[in-house]
């Protein structure tokens, strides 16, 4: 058998056949031909003659120990459409000095180990790996990902002391992410209602956020149609500092009152905040011990537990009696903490509410913030939002790399 018949039977390049090969101490070169003599430009439109040539090399993945490397003249056609223009070929994407097979597996490596192994692995260099997760990204990212969204969260993460964002946005049907934004706040929320066209603003009809006043602004002015549903996370996080304030300053008023020792006071603490049906008996005796001793944390402890209960409603319909009733109780309570709490609830009345009836939460988004800070230190950060952006998106927006073997 001759040697260009058992690479072109190995290889199977498609496309082009083998017509030579030149084996080395450490490199494999395989010179390409094309099998049809018709030149097509990259726009469709059918070219009879060539304008130019010039040799490339293709890094295509190794043979045995050897890389391999796929060489070809690869040709500049005169398109009456486009002008001067170069030839696609099928074996690497536009403008790559690398092989398909060789970039999906690199991107198979990527999305399960950090990049110092996928170039040690790959024998490449750190920054090659960068570059193709970067421009393949952009290939294989779905465009059609924001046609078909209807309920939305959005939230924001630190990747880079000090003060370093990003905006992420995620689809509730799918739990992908479906866009990624530099910094914070109204600008970078703008940007993406931006991208939507009034079709695609038309169809969300929820919008789930952790109560962000830039987040609420944004949505208000693009979206205005959309229910805006806060976090129950964030809602209880709100009410367990309020109750935190309150203890704190009954135990520094009547520091007499309450013969606690530091181990203690940190039990207690944990004690008003955990759930009641989920204290344990020492906890509850502890509880029990506190709450007698001093009204306003008796009260202020009793307010956050009938506030839990408002997301346990089952029927939705009854929750905004509930929660006017709890406003109302807060304010007559006379505890400031718990006063300044009904003032805030009341001015996000409307997107709790949404919450409790859509049944939409943000702990998709929080659970995604939590896969980006995985995927952040396994890189051992990121010095720029857009490589951090690629890695999310090629983890976290749906894209399935496949090695070659899988296909």
């Amino acid at each position: 058998m001759r040697v260009t018949t058992a690479f072109n039977r190995l290889l199977r390049i498609r496309g082009a056949s083998v017509s030579a090969v030149s084996i080395t101490d450490t490199d494999v070169e395989v010179v390409l031909r094309p099998r049809s003599r018709r030149l097509r430009c990259p726009c469709g439109q059918s070219v009879t003659a060539t304008y130019d040539r010039a040799r490339r090399r293709w890094r295509h993945l190794d043979l045995a120990t050897r890389r391999l490397w796929l060489v070809y003249e690869i040709r500049r056609l005169r398109c009456p459409d486009c002008g001067v223009r170069t030839e696609q070929v099928p074996w690497a994407r536009p403008g790559a000095r690398h092989t398909r097979d060789f970039e999906d597996t690199v991107l198979w490596l990527a999305a399960r180990t950090d990049r110092t192994t996928v170039a040690t692995l790959m024998r490449c260099a750190w920054e090659t790996v960068t570059a193709i997760i970067d421009r393949t990204v952009d290939e294989l990212l779905d465009e059609r990902r924001l046609e078909q969204i209807y309920r939305i969260g959005v939230d924001e993460i630190c990747y880079r002391h000090p003060h370093k964002y990003l905006t992420i946005i995620g689809d509730h049907a799918t739990g992908t992410v479906i866009d990624v934004q530099p910094g914070r706040g109204l600008d970078s929320l703008n940007v993406f209602y931006d991208q939507l066209t009034t079709d695609q603003r038309a169809d969300i009809e929820a919008v789930s956020m952790d109560g962000a006043t830039a987040f609420r602004s944004a949505t208000e002015a693009a979206l205005p149609d959309a229910a805006i549903c806060y976090d129950p996370f964030h809602i209880m996080q709100w009410t367990n500092r309020a109750l935190d304030e309150v203890f704190s300053a009954a135990v520094a008023t009547n520091r007499a009152d309450f013969d606690l020792s530091s181990g203690q006071w940190r039990k207690a603490r944990t004690a008003l905040r955990t759930g009641a049906e989920r204290l344990k008996p020492d906890r509850q005796e502890l509880l029990d011990t506190i709450t007698t001793q001093n009204h306003d944390i008796g009260a202020a402890w009793r307010l956050k537990e009938q506030l839990r209960q408002l997301f346990r409603i089952k029927h939705p319909a009854r929750s905004p009696r509930y929660l006017r009733r709890w406003i109302q109780r807060a304010r007559d309570s006379g505890i400031r903490p718990f006063v300044h709490l009904a003032r805030r609830l009341e001015h996000h009345f409307d997107g709790i509410i949404n919450t409790i009836k859509l049944g939409i939460t943000n702990g998709l988004i929080e659970g995604i913030n939590a896969k980006i800070r995985l995927i952040n230190a396994r890189g051992y950060g990121h010095h720029t939002a857009e490589s951090l952006t690629s890695m999310i998106y090629l983890m976290l927006g749906g894209i399935t790399p496949k090695l070659p073997t899988q296909r």
